[in-house]
């Protein structure tokens, strides 16, 4: 029997019932123009897919970019199926998806941060003490320095980019704990951490607001210019993966998301690292799995 902490509960009850129906802009019915874009995967991305796509269309007239948020394994799936143009991912491939034949053209940096309700004055934690917690080894804040009360965790679902990124470079080999709440958005996560006191998760540090609080590791801030420098070691590549080099229109529209128009304008307001920043910082995690 899985057991919460009951804040933790009615927190989650919250959110589910207020993201029952998600809809996915522009859902791809299976037939597709060569005016028409289809741009599927993680909700991490999805911001910067989805406002790039409107300004794309209205500088091309006569096409339509269509962008879901469903994942990035699903996007990875659906663009090595040929069911869209583009999978986007919050991750790397795994190596049983290295065979596929998918084309990598990463697009941003980012970094993940860890958060915590704002009433929780936790504010510093080790690498070593947030995959404890997440592992289910740390069960109360007063065990790293906070008030007496139970930790509730916050998980992803499979699915998510940021989960096996955040598997990759702070679990390792530990596995997660099983009672972990697990959403499947980015802002239904940060949604129960700001509404539960004992909350802990992790999202993209583009999505850190005033609702919750992003805690340093290991003594550094997760800033962006932390990520630059190398210096914040929870940090990644964003990718765009197509099947294939990237032709006609899929291709246009990758390069305008290149471009300065977007990398120095939506990629930096959403947080993140423009790609055309330079070389990745010593420890971004890119490429294939290790």
């Amino acid at each position: 029997m899985i057991v919460r902490p009951p804040i933790l509960r009615v927190a989650l009850i919250a959110v589910m019932l207020a993201t029952i129906v998600v809809p996915l802009a522009g859902c791809d019915d299976g037939a597709r123009a060569e005016d028409e874009v289809v741009v599927t995967g993680s909700t991490t991305i999805l911001p910067i897919a989805e406002i790039s796509a409107e300004d794309f269309t209205e500088e091309n007239p006569g096409t339509k970019v269509l962008v879901s948020g469903v994942g990035s394994s699903a996007g990875i799936e659906s663009v090595s199926k040929g069911t869209s143009d583009i999978g986007t991912a919050s991750r790397d491939l795994k190596e049983s998806e290295l065979s596929l034949g998918l084309v990598d053209t990463p697009i941003a940096y980012d970094a993940i941060a860890v958060i915590v309700n704002p009433e929780n004055p936790v504010r510093s934690l080790t690498r070593e003490q947030v995959r404890d917690i997440f592992a289910g080894q740390i069960t109360n804040w007063a065990e790293v320095g906070g008030p007496d009360l139970p930790v509730g965790i916050v998980n992803r679902d499979e699915a998510s980019g940021t989960r096996e990124a955040f598997k990759k470079i702070v679990m390792g080999d530990t596995d997660f704990d099983r009672t972990a709440v697990i959403l499947p958005g980015t802002g239904q996560v940060r949604m129960v951490v700001g509404e539960a006191v004992g909350a802990v998760g992790y999202i993209s540090v583009g999505f850190v607001n005033d609702d919750v609080a992003a805690v340093t590791i290991d003594g550094v801030e997760p800033t962006l210019a932390n990520v630059l420098n190398g210096s914040y070691g929870l940090q990644r590549l964003l990718h765009f993966f197509t099947l294939g080099e990237p032709e006609g229109l899929t291709k246009e529209y990758i390069e305008y998301v290149l471009s300065p128009t977007v990398q120095e304008t939506l990629v930096r307001e959403a947080g993140f690292v423009p790609i055309t920043q330079g070389d990745p910082p010593p420890d971004v995690i890119g490429g294939q799995d290790d």
